[in-house]
């Protein structure tokens, strides 16, 4: 179909490659206890899937933007069908903190980064590839949840999802495309709040993260396991995951033929 992304090559020979970076150690924060666990869950996970997993561990800012772009810049994605960005960190509302990290403004890793290392200009052997990108760390110092009423005011309906798609461009030497385009992204709180972290078991988004892919990897599309992410943290509102800056275009099956 061709609402779905395509994977044209055989497991037995495509090269699917997947970044994991995970700060666990700071000069001036606390240690990030549990966050093993999450590393050892996560990259189980995605060698499950197919995956070769590069691991890195306490990186400032500067360290993952150079290692992003090394690794953006890997041969395998041309014959990968897609791939996986883990990160996982103390964070910020600005972005993700690097080892060195001292205040809000001080070895920040802005979220931008991460798309511009991935965007369609700069990594074009992931051109109409998905890209998906989970993201561990608070993002401020709320907590994510409101006591409510019967009363409330009643919610503000949603927005129209109809849209009118451009007329594209071509010509003889090149063609147009979305500079970003084919990202999903699933951060583990929304905006502002607090992420939470076991000492012994790790963060609660990447452990139910884990257990939702186990599951329905085998016959859900990406972004219904990321739905069923948010929907088990229906009763916890302290923290709700977020889907955020997604472009998907089309639905990504791990596992063709379901």
């Amino acid at each position: 179909s061709s609402q779905i992304y395509p994977i044209h090559l055989p497991r037995e020979t495509r090269t699917r490659r997947a970044l994991l970076i995970c700060n666990i150690e700071f000069e001036h924060l606390s240690r990030r206890d549990g966050a093993e666990a999450d590393v050892e869950g996560m990259t189980e996970l995605l060698e499950g899937l197919g995956y070769v997993v590069d691991i890195h561990r306490n990186l400032t800012s500067q360290e993952m933007a150079a290692v992003m772009e090394d690794f953006a810049g890997h041969k395998e994605h041309r014959t990968s069908d897609s791939t996986f960005l883990v990160f996982m960190s103390h964070g910020v509302r600005a972005g993700l903190c690097g080892t060195k990290t001292k205040g809000e403004t001080t070895d920040i890793l802005s979220l931008d980064t991460i798309y511009e290392k991935f965007n369609n200009k700069w990594c074009q052997a992931l051109l109409g590839k998905p890209k998906v990108v989970i993201i561990q760390s608070c993002r401020g110092g709320k907590v994510g949840s409101v006591k409510v009423s019967d009363s409330a005011d009643p919610a503000v309906p949603p927005p129209s999802s109809a849209h009118r798609t451009p007329a594209g461009l071509e010509d003889d030497a090149i063609f147009e495309v979305h500079l970003e385009s084919d990202f999903a992204t699933l951060h583990s709180s929304t905006p502002d709040t607090v992420s939470w972290r076991n000492p012994e078991t790790g963060s609660c988004f990447i452990q139910c993260l884990i257990e939702q892919f186990r599951k329905h990897a085998c016959d859900s599309d990406l972004q219904e396991i990321f739905r069923k992410v948010q929907y088990s943290f229906g009763n916890f509102p302290r923290q709700l995951p977020s889907q955020e800056r997604t472009t998907m275009l089309r639905k990504f099956y791990l596992f063709p033929g379901h």
